[in-house]
């Protein structure tokens, strides 16, 4: 278990590394076809927050899409989503589950094809379920003093 908890550290100092090194992320000029995939121990969760321009029209929005191949490119190929929803008032709130290596391609696709439709927010997670419920069953278990 500490060993998951430890990648699961590491791989996410490795995606703030990203983000903090923007010069290194912008000088990726093609993403590639990345065949590496999510495994227990290289895998985070990504919530993209998509927020509409509420500015502008949605059809208005929904052409600068498609003029920018947004659902063409993203998500890039190989990476799962967990989910997809829309959120009133907000816009788009998509989780992702990849390996860390692919993030910066994650990015790249957001920037190219999201920018101007969408302000964007990141929120990188790891799954935590299996840890909180047996933390709770084992807090069950306990017997309170008397």
């Amino acid at each position: 278990m500490q060993k998951k908890i430890k990648s699961l550290w590491v791989s996410t100092l490795l995606m703030s590394a990203a983000f903090c090194g923007g010069a290194y992320a912008q000088s990726v000029t093609t993403p590639t076809a990345n065949s590496a995939v999510a495994t227990p121990d290289n895998a985070l969760l990504l919530t993209v927050f998509l927020k509409h321009d509420q500015s502008r029209p949605l059809g208005e929005l929904k052409a600068q899409l498609a003029k920018q191949e947004f659902y063409k490119v993203f998500p890039p190929a190989g990476i799962e989503v967990v989910s997809w929803y829309i959120t009133m008032g907000i816009g788009q709130v998509i989780t992702l589950r990849l390996p860390a290596s692919r993030l910066p391609e994650v990015n790249l696709a957001l920037e190219n094809t999201a920018w101007g439709s969408y302000r964007t927010e990141f929120y990188p997670t790891y799954d935590f379920k299996s840890i909180a419920l047996a933390e709770h069953n084992k807090a069950q278990q306990v017997q309170p003093a008397q």
